[in-house]
């Protein structure tokens, strides 16, 4: 990503080195201290479904994990990671096996033209730690930072209550 000066006068800023975690995965590179979170995961480390949406952190599209808080990161810096533990939507299914929100999306139609998806997942994942037997209202208030412009969302609660209730199941079953 090539940085925006207004002024061309202006000097480059020096690249930070940072360490983060990604998907369970830790790399250490160099970023501009001002490369948002959303870009740096997109165009550096090419993990493109992490969605750039409003770029005000209205929409959700951008909706990552980090350290266990659901987090917008398109107004979130890079380097505010250094250290941190990063979930995006690519590090949700493991082995090959869709996490529960995923399949919760899938089997309740709760996309439709799939852009708010990566971001309407990850709030969903998070939410679901905070709160694992939500009702039809907290589902709906736990998901309103995320915006979609296609489903009209009842498809989406859907996904959730289906999310929580395998989640519920899974928990229930001895080790």
């Amino acid at each position: 990503m090539v940085a925006l000066r207004l002024n061309p006068e202006e000097p480059q800023m020096a690249s930070k080195l940072i360490t983060v975690t990604v998907n369970g995965k830790k790399i250490e590179k160099a970023v501009e201290p001002r490369t948002l979170l959303v870009h740096f995961l997109r165009e550096e480390l090419q993990l493109t479904g992490t969605h750039i949406g409003c770029e005000t952190s209205h929409c959700g599209a951008c909706t990552v994990d980090i350290d266990g808080r659901s987090v917008k990161s398109c107004t979130h810096l890079a380097v505010q990671c250094d250290g941190a533990q990063v979930l995006t939507v690519e590090g949700l299914a493991q082995k090959g096996v869709l996490h529960a929100v995923q399949e919760g999306f899938y089997k309740e139609h709760g996309l439709q033209c799939g852009f708010c998806t990566p971001g309407m997942l990850m709030r969903a994942y998070r939410f679901l730690q905070e709160n694992p037997d939500p009702t039809e209202e907290q589902i709906r208030a736990g998901m309103s930072g995320n915006l979609c412009r296609c489903t009209g969302y009842q498809n989406i609660v859907k996904a959730v209550q289906y999310a929580a209730r395998k989640l519920q199941q899974a928990a229930a079953q001895p080790a």
